[in-house]
């Protein structure tokens, strides 16, 4: 069975559902990433009643996805000794993604997840302990009896570290695959990706049709067409349409699952963990984009970015 590594931010997703006028208050565009420090965190944290606590990050629900799937799924980042910190080493454990974490006296990162009643999600990052991960911490065994590493776009902003991930990768012969995570992401790291696709450092990149749009400043098929030119297989999603799919000159389009979304959050992770998991397994990129939509479709029916059980009894049945 091919092993997939994924480096990403280890966060702890913190949901609450808001008001439109709340997020209109908040000054930012909704749907995107805000980083912000732990001072601006607190203050978000304090202001909520009950809100749910769940193990995440974008790379950290990839992987989980995988894994539930059946693939073999590790997972390399930072927490901190402290309560969530254990959550999320647990979660792993739960799972079945082999943890390749470490630990720092930071605390833990997190996630504040504002959900608006059109399902949409914005989001508020304190990276934590996971800001800590270093260049230092990707070694040749680190990658042995590994076919893929999965990086999220966020690593971006640790470059020197994001870079070592995939030089190492590409030196060992290993494909690797990038989610662009969020426009924000693409238009404060761009010089990093251009770096990267021109030095062929990319095999697979996946887009939504936002972060596709930041990056090629056109649309849909126009806009996979760009990224096709960068990677042997690109994405891009596009929301209640499903997905197309770019891979030796051929163009694929998958549709979405028609469930009713009451939360988006972890759907384009999900949808990638489907994808992914098909890729790895040598399906045609019909058969592969077609199993993204059918986890993503589960998952946008709960809160949070964990399918219950019921959920992946239906999407195993579906798998075959």
């Amino acid at each position: 069975m091919k092993k997939i590594l994924g480096v990403g931010a280890a966060l702890v997703d913190i949901l609450a559902n808001v008001s439109d006028e709340w997020m209109d208050a908040q000054g930012v565009q909704k749907g995107g990433m805000n980083a912000v420090d732990w001072p601006q965190m607190e203050k978000f944290l304090n202001s909520l009643e009950k809100p749910i606590r769940v193990p995440g990050g974008s790379t950290c629900n990839t992987m989980v996805g995988i894994a539930k799937l059946g693939g073999n799924a590790s997972f390399i980042s930072k927490v901190g000794e402290d309560e969530l910190g254990r959550l999320f080493q647990d979660h792993l454990k739960n799972s079945g993604v082999e943890s390749r974490m470490g630990i720092s006296d930071v605390a833990t990162g997190c996630v504040f997840s504002a959900v608006t009643p059109d399902a949409q999600r914005s989001m508020w990052t304190y990276l934590g302990a996971s800001s800590n991960l270093g260049e230092t911490d990707f070694t040749k065994s680190l990658y042995e009896g590994v076919d893929l590493v999965f990086v999220e776009g966020y690593n971006a902003f640790n470059t020197e570290c994001f870079k070592k991930s995939l030089e190492l990768a590409h030196q060992m012969g290993i494909e690797t695959a990038l989610d662009f995570s969020s426009f924000g992401v693409v238009d404060a790291c761009r010089k990093t990706f251009d770096e990267l696709f021109e030095r062929k450092m990319i095999d697979i990149i996946i887009a939504n049709e936002d972060e596709a749009f930041a990056y090629a400043g056109v649309k849909e098929e126009a806009a996979l067409d760009v990224l096709a030119k960068k990677a042997k297989v690109a994405v891009v999603k596009i929301g209640k349409r499903g997905a197309l799919i770019a891979k030796d000159g051929m163009v694929t389009r998958v549709q979405a699952g028609s469930a009713k979304a009451i939360d988006t959050t972890g759907a384009g992770d999900l949808w990638a963990a489907g994808f992914i998991y098909g890729y790895m397994n040598g399906w045609d990129m019909e058969r592969a984009g077609n199993l993204g939509s059918v986890v993503s479709n589960e998952v946008v029916q709960v809160m949070g970015a964990q399918i219950p059980e019921e959920g992946w009894k239906r999407i195993l049945a579906h798998r075959g």
